[in-house]
């Protein structure tokens, strides 16, 4: 009989040290630093503005985390963190982790009151707007937010783009676009298929700046448009990446709907995001995000493979399949 451990039960109760330990790594732009060059404890400490208290303490957890390498006494980024975290290369997903630093952190901190209300705990729970409106309403925050996203979620969107049968179709639209890198890595890899991202108005300049920057504005166009209260348009292939959990059920069942009208009788339906296993116990990205959709919103949470099958099947679709797409991440694929 094997003795039991505290190791895990101390790793997780205290995982928001090495969290936070993280989140100042990147607020300080410490990774993009180091992709510079790497640098020793004294000149490191004096570009970062570090104290010499804790200097060394510092960067040596991120050593131990496995987030910085030490060799003959100079710091330098891993693989994974100079090419994710050096904020000057398109393939940054720091703009999340900086989000989730000033905003998610603190919030976090009242999960318990959300686990017993089932309120929101973000900006709205002292009355204050719903800070994505506020976004919305300024381009700049608002495009750094949108290629932020695109960095999250630029490994599911290529090996949708290679791994789907694109071939028995001509035209797809993908659904809350925002930079628009799901159409865009789909059209690269596809060259017969002309696109469409959808999305309110204000993400448009922001999209086609985005595609025109990758050649693809004679085939891929934006369309602009609220999907709670408008038609989806047809095409093809319908996708919608990290839309459905932002939703209560009704909402989720409604949009399931209006993509099984946009679509031609062997049409397909592309859902995907951190959907969680069927038995509920493996995938905890996907489960810790639908605690975070408690936070975030009203009525939203994150859902199984069986989940959005019986949606889709209860729209009227003929098929559903799920399939594993990179880490934490799954897609759900309906036939009309």
């Amino acid at each position: 009989m094997n003795t039991p451990q505290p190791d895990q039960i101390l790793q997780v109760g205290l995982g928001f040290w090495a969290a936070k330990t993280v989140l100042s790594a990147v607020e300080m732009e410490l990774f993009t630093e180091l992709a510079k060059h790497p640098e020793d404890l004294e000149s490191l400490r004096g570009r970062m503005g570090l104290h010499p208290r804790s200097a060394r303490d510092f960067l040596d957890a991120l050593v131990a985390l496995k987030f910085l390498e030490r060799r003959d006494g100079r710091y330098y980024n891993t693989p994974s963190t100079d090419f994710f975290l050096d904020k000057r290369k398109p393939s940054y997903i720091g703009g999340l982790l900086e989000m989730a630093n000033h905003r998610l952190y603190p919030f976090w901190g009242q999960l318990t009151t959300a686990l017993r209300t089932g309120l929101p705990q973000n900006e709205t729970r002292d009355g204050s707007p719903n800070p994505f409106a506020a976004l919305y309403a300024e381009p700049a925050r608002l495009k750094q937010f949108l290629k932020a996203m695109t960095g999250v979620s630029r490994a599911a969107n290529l090996t949708i783009a290679r791994k789907f049968s694109w071939s028995k179709y001509r035209t797809a639209v993908d659904i809350g676009t925002a930079q628009g890198d799901l159409i865009v890595q789909v059209a690269v890899a596809n060259p017969h298929i002309q696109g469409t991202g959808f999305d309110l108005a204000e993400v448009g300049p922001i999209f086609e700046e985005y595609v025109e920057a990758n050649g693809l504005s004679d085939r891929v166009k934006f369309s602009p448009g609220n999907f709670m209260d408008q038609p989806l348009p047809k095409a093809d292939v319908v996708m919608m990446g990290h839309i459905l959990h932002d939703w209560g059920l009704d909402t989720k069942r409604m949009l399931v709907r209006k993509a099984y009208e946009a679509l031609p009788e062997g049409g397909a339906y592309i859902v995907y995001e951190s959907i969680i296993d069927d038995d509920r116990s493996v995938n905890v990205f996907g489960l810790l995000m639908s605690l975070n959709m408690l936070i975030e919103t009203t009525e939203g949470f994150d859902y199984t493979g069986a989940d959005c099958s019986a949606w889709m099947k209860e729209a009227g679709f003929k098929t559903t399949r799920v399939e594993h797409l990179v880490g934490p991440d799954s897609m759900v694929v309906g036939i009309k």
